[in-house]
C-alpha cells in the first residue's frame, strides 16, 4: 500500500506556498515555526522529492514542489467537501472563517455579524480582514472558507453571489466648484485632481473602471492607504475623492465636514458579494449570508 501525506502536512505545505515564509505560514496555522518546518521536511522524506529551494535568500519552489502545490490545492478542497457532505450541521452552524477587505468591513461587518449572529445563533464567525489578493489566496488555499468582497475581480475555481450594488459618489470640500451640484456626471471627473487608494486596493480600480477615467497617471498622482485617510486628505485641501456608498451612508463623509454629492444615471459603481471555493461545499451557507447581508443594503445605517 502506497504511503500518503496526510492532509494536514498538504495544509502546512499550502500556507508556506501562500505566504512565502516559514514564520508567517506557521502563525496562519497556529502551530509552531518547529512544528510546520518539521512537517514540511517529513513531507519531502515521504515524497523523496525536495519541494523548497533552499538554496536562495528569497522563498523558491522547486519544480516539485510547484507541481505538489497545484495538486495539494485541488484535494484540500475535496476533503473539506467530503467533510461537509457527510456532517448532518446545518448551515452556519460552527465555524466560519470569512474574509472581508476593508472597504467593506468597517461599513458593514458591524450590523452584518449582529444580523447574523441573530439569524444563526450557533455560528462561531472568524473574521480575517486583508486586501483583496490576499483574502483571494487564503481563500484558494483553503484558509478561508468564505470572502465577501467587492466585484469584478477574477479568482479561477471560485464562485460568487452577488448581495448588492455599491454606488460611487463624488466626496469634495465644501468649497469645491462641485460641492453644490445635485449630481455629478461621470465626464466631469476630468476637470478635477482625484485621490484614489493606492495600488493593491481593488476599489482603486473598480473606481477607475466604473468612471471611465481615461488618465490613469493625473488618478494616481496621490493615494491614500484607507478611505479615512483619503477622506483626511481631502480636507486638507489636496483634491477630491471617489467613495463607494455605503461609507457615504456610514458617515464617513460627513464626519470629515466634506460633501457628498451623487453620480447621475447611469451611477458608476461596484458589486459586492459572497465568493467560495467551487466544490467546497460552502454554496448552502455562502446563499444564507448572502440572504441576511442583502437585506442591510434596503435599510438605513
Amino acid at each position: 500500500m502506497t504511503v500518503l501525506p496526510t492532509l494536514r502536512q498538504l495544509q502546512f505545505f499550502l500556507a508556506l506556498v501562500r505566504r512565502e515564509s516559514f514564520s508567517k505560514a506557521a502563525e496562519d496555522s497556529f502551530v509552531s515555526q518547529s512544528t510546520l518546518s518539521s512537517a514540511i521536511k517529513e513531507l519531502e522524506a515521504l515524497l523523496q522529492k525536495q519541494l523548497v529551494d533552499r538554496s536562495t535568500r528569497s522563498f523558491a519552489l522547486t519544480p516539485a514542489g510547484e507541481d505538489v502545490a497545484a495538486r495539494a490545492t485541488t484535494l484540500i478542497a475535496l476533503a473539506e467537501d467530503l467533510v461537509l457532505a457527510v456532517t448532518d450541521r446545518r448551515p452556519l452552524e460552527g465555524e466560519l472563517h470569512l474574509g472581508v477587505i476593508p472597504t467593506i468591513s468597517p461599513f458593514l461587518l458591524p450590523r452584518a455579524t449582529t444580523a447574523l449572529h441573530k439569524s444563526y445563533p450557533q455560528l462561531q464567525l472568524y473574521i480575517r480582514e486583508d486586501l483583496t489578493p490576499a483574502i483571494a489566496d487564503r481563500l484558494a488555499a483553503g484558509l478561508l472558507d468564505a470572502a465577501l468582497m467587492a466585484f469584478p475581480y477574477d479568482i479561477p475555481g471560485i464562485d460568487m453571489i452577488e448581495i448588492a450594488n455599491d454606488p460611487f459618489w463624488f466626496v469634495c470640500a465644501r468649497d469645491h466648484p462641485f460641492a453644490r451640484k445635485i449630481t455629478v456626471k461621470k465626464e466631469e471627473l476630468k476637470e478635477c485632481e482625484l485621490l484614489l487608494l493606492e495600488d493593491g486596493h481593488c476599489l482603486r480600480e473598480h473606481a477607475i473602471d466604473a468612471c471611465a477615467l481615461v488618465d490613469r497617471q493625473a488618478a494616481a498622482s496621490y493615494s491614500g492607504t484607507s478611505l479615512f485617510t483619503l477622506t483626511q486628505m481631502v480636507r486638507l485641501g489636496l483634491g477630491a475623492t471617489l467613495l463607494p456608498e455605503m461609507a457615504v451612508r456610514e458617515g464617513l463623509a460627513k464626519h470629515a465636514g466634506l460633501a457628498a454629492v451623487p453620480f447621475a444615471d447611469p451611477k458608476p459603481n461596484r458589486k459586492i458579494g459572497i465568493a467560495w471555493r467551487k466544490g467546497s461545499g460552502r454554496g448552502e451557507e455562502a446563499a444564507a449570508i448572502a440572504q441576511v447581508l442583502s437585506s442591510l443594503f434596503d435599510k438605513p445605517a
